[in-house]
C-alpha cells in the first residue's frame, strides 16, 4: 500500500496494491486532454462574447442611424401592429401632435383621429383599389386638431413575409397646397414670359411689315406736298393777272402737266398704303393671344402665310422659306393661338439653320379626309434619338442659357391638343427636324 506522501496517484494502483505505470500515464493523458478541452471551450466563449459585443455595437449603430434618418424625414411616419396599436412614430409626427413618444406607444391609432374621420379600417383600406390616400386630422396634445394630413397606408411584413402590421406615411396638406400654389405661380410666370417672347417676335415682324406701306405713304405725302406748292404758285400767278407768255413759262418751269398727270397715281398709291396698314392692324386684332373667345372657322392657309411672312421679316430673311399651300384650309379654333404655334415652329427652324449658309425651311400643307396636315421642316442639325422623346417636355431646351425657356414646344403641343389635333416631331427628308401638325377640318 502506498503511504499518504506517495506522489503517485492512488488510482494508478491495481487491486493487489501494486503501482501500474501504464494506468498512471493514461490517466495523466486524460487529464491533459480535459484541461485542453476546457481551455478550448473557454477560448470559444471569449470569442463568442467578443463577437456578440461587436454585433450588439453594430446593431446599436444601425438603430441610431435608423432613428436619425426617421428624425430627419419631414413626412410623418406611424408604425402599427395588426390591431392598430402604435409601435413607433418619427419626430415629424411628434412635432405635429405635440404628444410625447412614451404616451403614444401601444396606443390605438383610432384614439388620435379627429371626430368625423371615423375608423379608418386600416387593413381594408390597404386592400381597397378605389383610393390609396386619405385626408385626416389628428388630435394634438392641447386638445385641438392638427392641420389636414394626406395619409397613405401600406402593409408591414415580418421576416417570413407575412403581414405584421401597417405603416402610415403622410404630409400636411397645407404644405403640399403651398408648394402646389408656388409651382403654379412659377409656371404661369414662365408661360407668360414665353408668350411675351412670342409677342416680341410677332411685333418685330409686324413692324417690318408696317414699315413698307407707311414709308410708301410718307413718300407720297412728301411728293404731294411739293406738288401742292407748285400748283399754288402757278394758280397765284394766274390769279395775279400774269400774261400768257409768263403763264406758259411757269407751266414749263413748275412742270404742271407732269404734276397733274402724277397726282392720280400718288393718290391711289397713298390710299393703297393706308389700306395695307389697316389690313395689318385688322390681322393683329384677329391674332389675339387670348385663350378666351368662341372658336371660329377660319382659313389656316392665310394664317400660315402671315406667320411665315412676319417670321421671315423679323429674322430679316436669313433662311430661304419655301411655302406650298393650297388656296384654302378651313379649320375651327382660335386663329391667334395657331398663329402663335406656327410662328414658334418657324422661329425654331430659323434658329436651327442659322449657322448654315444654305439654310432652308419648307412649309407645306394639304387637306386630307376629315383633316388638315401642316408640315414645317428644315435642313438643320435635326433631333437626335436620345432627345426625341423629350422635345415636348416643359423646360426642356437645347438652346444656350438665356436663349430659350423650354416652354415653346410644350405650349404649342397643348394648344394643338386643345384644338383636337396632334403635334409630332421627327426627321425631315431635308436632313433636319420635321414637325407635323394634324388638325380636324371645320364642319
Amino acid at each position: 500500500m502506498a503511504n499518504y506522501s506517495d506522489p503517485r496517484p492512488s488510482s494508478a494502483y491495481d487491486f493487489a496494491g501494486g503501482y501500474d505505470p501504464d494506468m498512471a500515464a493514461a490517466q495523466e493523458t486524460a487529464w491533459i486532454e480535459v484541461i485542453r478541452k476546457m481551455e478550448e471551450v473557454y477560448s470559444d466563449l471569449i470569442s463568442y462574447e467578443v463577437e456578440l459585443e461587436e454585433k450588439n455595437t453594430a446593431l446599436e449603430e444601425a438603430q441610431r442611424f435608423i432613428n436619425s434618418v426617421l428624425s430627419a424625414v419631414s413626412d410623418i411616419l406611424i408604425v402599427c401592429d395588426q390591431s392598430g396599436r402604435i409601435q413607433q412614430v418619427n419626430l415629424a409626427f411628434l412635432q405635429l401632435t405635440g404628444i410625447a413618444e412614451m404616451d403614444l406607444y401601444e396606443r390605438p391609432l383610432d384614439e388620435l383621429l379627429a371626430e368625423g374621420t371615423g375608423n379608418l379600417r386600416l387593413f381594408s383600406w390597404i386592400d381597397s383599389v378605389e383610393s390609396r390616400d386619405r385626408e385626416v386630422r389628428f388630435r394634438s396634445s392641447d386638445g385641438g386638431l392638427t392641420e389636414p394630413v394626406a395619409l397613405s397606408c401600406a402593409t408591414r411584413l415580418d421576416h417570413r413575409g407575412l403581414p405584421a402590421g401597417i405603416v402610415l406615411t403622410g404630409r400636411p396638406v397645407g404644405e403640399l397646397r403651398r408648394a402646389y400654389e408656388a409651382l403654379k405661380t412659377a409656371q404661369a410666370q414662365l408661360i407668360q414670359q414665353e408668350k411675351m417672347a412670342s409677342l416680341g417676335r410677332l411685333i418685330a415682324g409686324v413692324a417690318h411689315e408696317l414699315n413698307n406701306p407707311i414709308s410708301f405713304v410718307y413718300g407720297n405725302v412728301h411728293a404731294l406736298s411739293k406738288y401742292s406748292t407748285r400748283i399754288s404758285s402757278y394758280l397765284d400767278a394766274i390769279h395775279g393777272g400774269c400774261g400768257e407768255a409768263e403763264r406758259e413759262a411757269l407751266r414749263q418751269t413748275l412742270r404742271i402737266d407732269a404734276t397733274l398727270a402724277d397726282l392720280p397715281g400718288l393718290m391711289e398709291g397713298t390710299a393703297e398704303g393706308a389700306q395695307r396698314v389697316a389690313d395689318i392692324v385688322r390681322s393683329l386684332k384677329r391674332l389675339s393671344f387670348s385663350a378666351g373667345g368662341k372658336a371660329e372657322v377660319f382659313d389656316l392657309a392665310e394664317i400660315v402665310a402671315k406667320a411665315v411672312q412676319w417670321s421671315a421679316s423679323g429674322k430679316k430673311g436669313l433662311a430661304a422659306i419655301d411655302l406650298d399651300l393650297p388656296e384654302s384650309l378651313n379649320v375651327r379654333g382660335n386663329p391667334g393661338q395657331l398663329h402663335q404655334v406656327i410662328v414658334n415652329l418657324i422661329e425654331n427652324a430659323q434658329d436651327a439653320v442659322a449657322p448654315r449658309a444654305d439654310g432652308r425651311i419648307r412649309v407645306t400643307a394639304k387637306a386630307e379626309a376629315g383633316g388638315v396636315t401642316l408640315v414645317i421642316e428644315d435642313n438643320g442639325p435635326g433631333i437626335s434619338p436620345d432627345i426625341a422623346s423629350k422635345v415636348f417636355d416643359p423646360f426642356f431646351t437645347t438652346k444656350p442659357v438665356g436663349k430659350g425657356t423650354g416652354l415653346g414646344l410644350w405650349i404649342s403641343y397643348g394648344i394643338i391638343r386643345d384644338h383636337g389635333g396632334t403635334l409630332d416631331a421627327g426627321t425631315s427628308p431635308l436632313g433636319g427636324a420635321q414637325f407635323i401638325i394634324g388638325l380636324p377640318s371645320a364642319v
